[in-house]
């Protein structure tokens, strides 16, 4: 397992001053050697729990840290679902990418490590900054479009330290970035085959893969990536479940189907999805 990092700085945003349940984070971050960022979100009643499940929620291109609780509302879609009992309690981690440029991958890089980043370090951030976050806290990791292929690939490359994942619209090529970054942004990027194909990530899984699921929209430009993965997937005999929904590539369309992601994560940890 890769040494614990140790953060020089940490700043939490103040209770008072912020949205029930919200805590505004910022670290220094060995991985990347700088600042970076991460919303966190406990529902309510969870003020004295300990161990709750984390959930890492990453964003796509463009997007930071505050993407998925204020353009995605999934701090109140898991609010809800916990109200009604349709899920367990558990805690968003809702890091940025580490901001490189148009979007960093969410894979290494030369001089820069943004996978350690998301697998190793913010893990570690939620348990110095949500008290209900603990050492045996389990984790499971979601995320659209650059942030589905970096869940997608992420279970692959650390199948015994994740529970479940979930992607939403997802990049399944490293190459299907470059129409939405700035020419040259990957040219320091790892080129080993995990780190640009989730297929490969998932193909050369040194564990047995935890469960994992993945949709896409009928209007989405991704949709014959994501076909192409489901039926590649079921070739090679990686059980997984996918499904496609009306719309596009949008946050309409991640705003209604992040409750399919929860149900899916809540059903993982009442052990009844193998």
């Amino acid at each position: 397992m890769t040494e614990r990092p140790v953060f020089r700085t940490i700043e939490c945003s103040d209770p008072a001053l912020t949205e029930p349940g919200l805590t505004f984070t910022t670290v220094s971050s060995p991985a990347l050697g700088h600042r970076a960022d991460v919303t966190f979100y406990a529902p309510p009643g969870s003020e004295d729990a300990a161990d709750l499940p984390i959930v890492l929620l990453l964003h796509g291109v463009y997007g930071s840290h505050w993407a998925w609780a204020f353009k995605g509302a999934a701090h109140r879609t898991l609010a809800e679902l916990v109200a009604a009992g349709d899920v367990p309690p558990m805690v968003l981690a809702m890091p940025s990418d580490g901001l490189w440029r148009d979007g960093s991958g969410y894979v290494p890089h030369r001089g820069r490590d943004f996978e350690h980043w998301i697998v190793d370090e913010v893990p570690l951030v939620a348990r110095l900054a949500v008290p209900a976050c603990g050492e045996n806290s389990p984790l499971l990791i979601a995320g659209l479009s650059m942030g589905g292929f970096a869940a997608l690939r992420l279970l692959g490359k650390y199948p015994d330290r994740f529970r479940a994942a979930s992607a939403h619209s997802a990049i399944t090529e490293v190459s299907q970035l470059d129409a939405l970054v700035t020419p040259g942004s990957r040219r320091d990027w790892s080129t080993a085959a995990a780190d640009t194909s989730v297929l490969a990530a998932l193909r050369s899984a040194s564990a047995p893969l935890p469960p994992f699921r993945f949709d896409c929209g009928r209007d989405d430009d991704l949709l014959a990536a994501n076909r192409a993965l489901h039926e590649a997937l079921d070739v090679a005999g990686i059980a997984h479940d996918y499904a496609e929904h009306e719309g596009g590539h949008d946050w309409p369309y991640w705003r209604r189907h992040l409750a399919d992601t929860l149900l899916f994560f809540g059903e993982v940890l009442r052990g009844s999805k193998a």
